[in-house]
């Protein structure tokens, strides 16, 4: 596998099926053809979850730039690892625990070097995310979960703060799960964890925002 830097991200379309026209490849085909030599398969994995990526460093970063340039190193990192992948399909969940990582790493370096984060950090994204805000169960759904009010002024500036002071497995999940509406089951994969244990951590994490939030919500 020639060790190359993978084509820059640039949040753009995915491509929609296989070039002869036929059903798209699984990441496990992609995953077996890129550790092949086959580049091209890299950069369809790249295309399919760019996106997402980006998506989930800006949540747990709060900038748009800083969140590109990790994605990148987080591509990178994957694609030079990429043989100890054991399963594939599981490319997806792995790509999100590397990226989740160099996304916290990337913060406290941050706050190591400027001692404060910027500002946007505290007020978080200024358009909501793609495909809105909720989660994939009912029983996320409740009228009471903090998370729903991410995008909402005032209180979405509480809530990005009260964010920040959660366990990061628990922000991990909440970010992951009910805000980016990952699969459970990638969500875990990203985590090292169950997917029983993906919904504790969310189940934690609702209950710590309420307590932090309770004077507001």
């Amino acid at each position: 596998m020639e060790d190359r830097v993978p084509h820059p991200v640039v949040v753009g379309p995915a491509s929609a099926g296989a070039a002869d026209g036929g059903p798209d490849p699984t990441d496990g085909e992609l995953v077996a053809r890129a550790v092949g030599g086959e580049n091209p398969a890299f950069d369809a994995l790249v295309r399919k979850y760019q996106r997402q990526a980006v998506a989930v460093s800006y949540r747990l970063l709060g900038n748009s730039h800083d969140a590109l340039e990790v994605t990148q190193d987080a591509f990178l990192k994957a694609y030079r690892s990429l043989a100890t992948l054991q399963k594939g399909d599981a490319f997806g969940g792995w790509l999100m625990r590397i990226v989740s990582n160099l996304s916290l790493n990337y913060r406290r370096s941050r706050r190591t070097r400027g001692g404060q984060l910027p500002l946007d950090d505290l007020l978080g994204p200024a358009e909501p995310a793609a495909g809105g805000i909720g989660g994939g169960s009912d029983w996320m759904n409740q009228d009471a979960d903090p998370a729903h009010a991410m995008e909402s002024g005032e209180m979405g500036r509480r809530l990005q703060q009260a964010m920040l002071e959660l366990p990061e497995k628990q922000r991990l999940a909440i970010v992951m799960f009910t805000i980016e509406q990952m699969p459970q089951k990638q969500v875990a994969d990203a985590l090292g964890c169950s997917v029983e244990a993906v919904k504790w951590h969310v189940f934690q994490g609702r209950k710590k925002l309420r307590e932090l939030l309770k004077d507001h919500l």
